[in-house]
């Protein structure tokens, strides 16, 4: 099924996100983490595309297999990154023939060592231009990254809600974001962009916290906060790993209910509606995914 297929009859969905694996070792361990979350009847599972293409191959053949063995919609990543714009149809086609209807488009970080993005010369140069290359090739359901907090080369908020705006406008049919902490933030976001005329669903992007380290590197890529409360807590359990899985999946769990509630009697509160669907950062492993959802099972809150 198409992604704005599903966002049009469903709400919220949720969704999971993993990157293709290198070795085969990685490779079990990808598919121990597909299995179990697949018994939580996920809405689609995206997989991630390396910088110029490195992890192409890898990527078709874990979607393909994904919709094959496990009967659960696969969204592929693909990014402008060293393609020319033959090859990026070419890749376009091979998704196609191989029953994969759903992309996420995305302009790609530049490749390891490089500082700043540099377009192929037969390439494209942002997500907006590979947006409409897609919606050109066929029925495809296109999806686009979106940042709560700024995308790090934005000069400001209106520039980049302005780029976001030129992706919904090129024929994106969802947007969902990088990962964000703090729920007011993702609020403020999604009204600053409907004032700019952006009206797709907006998945929140949610990445519980399993290693101090890692979510602290990948909060500066990606210009994430972390709210000081829960920096403070993180400090004191570093050193304690389950300590930390713990504290992680019990704050990505209330912020789920959170972003999940719809409030009471909507027609009379001020309160906005929950949230059209939540994208999980997984990282390969499905444990901490897998409590929050029993989290949310279990609060009356929550639409599971």
């Amino acid at each position: 099924m198409l992604i704005r297929e599903r966002l049009r009859h469903k709400r919220p969905i949720f969704s999971f996100e993993f990157f293709p694996p290198k070795t085969r070792k990685s490779e079990a361990v990808l598919w121990r983490s597909l299995e179990s979350l697949a018994m939580l009847e996920p809405d689609f599972v995206s997989v991630t595309y390396g910088a110029g293409g490195s992890t192409r191959a890898r990527t078709l053949d874990t979607v393909s297999r994904i919709k094959r063995e496990l009967g659960i919609e696969p969204v592929a990543h693909l990014t402008c990154v060293g393609a020319t714009r033959d090859e990026l149809r070419r890749t376009i086609g091979d998704l196609g023939d191989r029953g994969v209807r759903n992309i996420l488009a995305l302009r790609g970080d530049p490749p390891k060592g490089e500082a700043t993005f540099t377009p192929h010369k037969d390439g494209l140069r942002h997500a907006s231009e590979l947006v409409a290359l897609i919606r050109d090739e066929g029925d495809f359901s296109v999806g686009a990254a979106c940042y709560p907090e700024v995308h790090p080369e934005a000069p400001d908020a209106a520039t980049d809600l302005g780029h976001l705006k030129e992706k919904v406008d090129a024929g994106a049919d969802y947007l969902i974001t990088q990962l964000f902490f703090d729920n007011a933030v993702y609020r403020r976001f999604t009204a600053n962009a409907k004032e700019a005329g952006i009206d797709v669903p907006i998945l929140a992007g949610i990445m519980p916290v399993t290693n101090v380290q890692q979510i602290e590197r990948f909060s500066k890529m990606c210009g994430a906060t972390l709210p000081e409360a829960l920096r403070e807590r993180l400090r004191w359990i570093e050193d304690d790993p389950q300590e930390v899985f713990w504290a992680g999946v019990m704050y990505a769990a209330h912020q789920c209910r959170s972003l999940l509630e719809p409030g009471p009697h909507r027609a009379f509160s001020r309160r906005p509606p929950g949230v059209p669907g939540i994208h999980f950062y997984t990282l390969n492993r499905s444990p901490a995914t897998r409590a929050i959802f029993e989290i949310l099972r279990l609060s009356r809150h929550a639409i599971l």
